[in-house]
């Protein structure tokens, strides 16, 4: 593994990676994860029968603001602009799904803000949930695609990293 790691100076000191001189273009990234529970708490789920509220709905915009907010969390991170954030859950089996997909036009990938949204939704959903439910756990919280920038496009299901363009 012969890549720098871009996050520190010669010194070794961490820094923010100076993004002014690459030009802007379309990056999508999309993050899953989930929260695995006992079954019984998956069907309240489903049915809606969290005395929290509407768990699924809830965590969807806490996803949402969560990619808003990631360059204020992560402190290496940009502030990005973003033109869209999807986040979806649902109940399957005994866990809850998360998959999020953020999109932009700008300097930068948008993989933290994805993985950000994944991460406060799937929080959100144990918060609401804990009440009845305290060992759930947050799994797998991981990038599955990115698009766009100098790395072009990486896919999870082909284990392979981007191909550096020349």
């Amino acid at each position: 593994m012969n890549k720098k790691l871009t996050h520190f100076n010669a010194a070794g000191e961490a820094h923010m990676v100076g993004v002014g001189e690459k030009p802007e273009t379309a990056r999508v990234a999309i993050a899953s994860g989930r929260v695995v529970m006992q079954a019984e708490t998956a069907a309240a789920v489903s049915a809606g029968r969290i005395g929290k509220g509407d768990v699924l709905g809830i965590a969807r915009i806490a996803g949402i603001q969560a990619a808003k907010r990631a360059s204020d969390l992560i402190p290496l991170c940009h502030p990005l602009r973003l033109t869209g954030v999807e986040v979806e859950l649902r109940v399957e089996g005994n866990a809850v799904e998360i998959t999020a997909t953020v999109e932009a036009f700008d300097r930068t990938g948008v993989e933290m803000e994805a993985l950000t949204a994944v991460s406060a939704a799937a929080l959100t959903v144990y918060d609401m949930c804990k009440a009845i439910d305290r060992g759930m756990e947050i799994a797998a919280v991981r990038l599955d695609e990115k698009r766009g920038g100098k790395s072009g496009t990486w896919k999870r299901d082909s284990g392979r990293q981007p191909a550096k363009k020349r």
